[in-house]
């Protein structure tokens, strides 16, 4: 949880569809396992 931390949109939750938010919550933890690859 403390490496989502890092993405703003995550931090509040703007979206009002649960669906949404999973799907941008998705996609935080696909770059942050990419950027964690890339080193």
């Amino acid at each position: 949880m403390a490496w989502l931390a890092g993405c703003r949109r995550l931090h509040r939750r703007y979206e009002r569809k649960a669906d949404h938010f999973l799907a941008f919550t998705s996609i935080a933890c696909t770059l942050i396992c990419y950027r964690r690859l890339a080193k």
